[in-house]
């Protein structure tokens, strides 16, 4: 059997970070198998469905690098097909017209409650005449589930699940009106597009069951089913915006990439040992659905920066700088991003990307490059920038203004003597310095920003500083 997975969301707004795991899910086992991942967008809720959100969902979903293999099918192009399939029913004796009015149905559910049973329709059409229907009423047309014995589902998560076929009722399959219900929609496209696991979360077992009714009254196979758990907060409860149930745009805003998202939603239910850090392509050899544990995985986002942050550090150069370059020029606060200061951000992002979690930290942390004078100065930076401090950079800068090489190597070597001829500490040098190049205290090494700044505006910070002028 070859693999077809699919992912199928509702576009009635963003990718919920949920669903982007239910994606990733699907697009590794797919994978992992040498089968295909589909996509199918669920846009029978009219509405609610908007194109904005299809085009955020599927611009989450390529940023994520989980886009179909073929072009998302769009389920309410697919309305014939669902409504043939229902009067197919009809007409094999798998389904039948109901007549019942709205009061009809509501005193059924009440009679229910008030014998304390669940309240689901009664099946008062079933074995009815149809002569018998009253005019002028549109019927609906209702699957005619089993209702003796009971039905088990074997889901490659969850394990053997039974439930009494009395708890299934007769669902519509078609409404009054002629559309097709969502239950019965899902199963004639799953059915079509040949999907041979749903992959979803446990939220939706119920609906397994009543959506093994239609397979089998057509005859059809009924796909594996997986049902994940779902993903809670930290303190258990379910995922809310508080948690992190944003959409996967939101993560990326706040600087998050997107291997250390997958990196981290694979890790949110899924296990392979002891491993936290697993690359793509590792995933891709590593993930079956054996993997997957039963019980809801909690979201925590200190865990999720540590993995950002080890990405950062492994990914490249070129790629962080531009990453960096358009969220410092989105910025309105009017930094002079110039040829020259892309070029010192582009230069330092080695030692940048050594402290930061995310993109918009690293972001940030370059902004002293392309910071044009008068610097501003935090506190602590401020604090040494007092008189010993300043006369300590009028020495120093006399030192790196004789330089005629510039690299790395050598304005350490420059403000090492100076230090040592001074009697300094070298901290007593580099502090003072640190802060009148970047106005802070803390930044990449003082040597490396001396050298991607340039001599010439290194100086010139300092002479800011010093209120000396060359």
């Amino acid at each position: 059997m070859s693999v077809v997975t699919r992912f199928a969301p509702s576009p009635t707004g963003f990718l919920h970070i949920g669903g982007a795991r239910t994606a990733l899910f699907n697009w590794l086992f797919a994978r992992h198998h040498g089968g295909r991942y589909l996509l199918r967008i669920e846009d029978t809720d009219r509405k609610r469905s908007t194109p904005e959100a299809v085009d955020a969902i599927l611009d989450g979903l390529d940023w994520l690098g989980l886009g179909g293999d073929e072009a998302p099918v769009f389920q309410l192009s697919r309305i014939e097909r669902h409504t043939e399939v229902a009067h197919k029913l009809l007409e094999i004796g798998q389904a039948y017209r109901c007549y019942c009015s709205t009061e009809e149905l509501e005193q059924m559910r009440e009679k229910a409650r008030a014998e304390g049973r669940q309240p689901r329709y009664d099946g008062t059409w079933r074995d009815r005449d149809p002569s018998e229907a009253p005019a002028g009423v549109k019927p609906v047309i209702r699957i005619k589930a089993p209702q003796d014995g009971e039905t088990t589902l074997v889901d490659a998560v969850q394990g053997s699940v039974t439930v009494p076929n009395a708890q299934l009722d007769d669902m519509i399959i078609l409404r009054a009106d002629g559309t097709p219900t969502y239950m019965h929609s899902v199963v004639v496209d799953d059915h079509d597009m040949g999907i041979t696991h749903v992959i979803r979360g446990d939220d939706h077992l119920n609906n397994a069951f009543r959506q093994a009714v239609i397979y089998r009254a057509m005859g059809w196979d009924v796909p594996v089913f997986a049902h994940i758990p779902l993903i809670h907060g930290p303190d258990g409860a379910k995922l809310s915006k508080r948690h992190g149930a944003l959409g996967v745009d939101a993560y990326r805003d706040m600087g998050y990439l997107p291997e250390a998202v997958n990196n981290y939603l694979l890790r949110l239910g899924w296990a392979h040992g002891d491993e936290e850090i697993v690359p793509r392509d590792k995933a891709i050899e590593l993930f079956d659905l054996d993997g997957v544990g039963r019980s809801a995985a909690r979201f925590d986002f200190a865990k999720l920066e540590n993995l950002n942050g080890h990405y950062i550090r492994e990914a490249d150069n070129d790629r962080l700088a531009e990453l960096v370059l358009a969220r410092l020029r989105a910025e309105p606060d009017g930094l002079d991003l110039t040829a020259e200061t892309e070029g010192r951000i582009r230069g330092g992002m080695e030692g940048l990307k050594a402290r930061a979690r995310t993109i918009k930290e690293l972001a940030d942390n370059a902004r002293f490059y392309a910071a044009t004078l008068p610097l501003s100065f935090d506190e602590k930076a401020n604090k040494l920038l007092d008189d010993d401090g300043r006369r300590v950079l009028s020495g120093l800068a006399e030192k790196l203004r004789g330089l005629n090489s510039f690299q790395e190597g050598d304005v350490e070597q420059a403000v090492r003597s100076f230090a040592e001829a001074q009697e300094l500490k070298l901290g007593k040098a580099a502090q003072p310095l640190r802060a009148a190049l970047t106005g802070s205290t803390t930044s990449p090494g003082i040597f490396e920003v001396l050298a991607v700044l340039g001599k010439d505006e290194s100086l010139r910070r300092i002479d800011a500083v010093c209120g000396t002028a060359h």
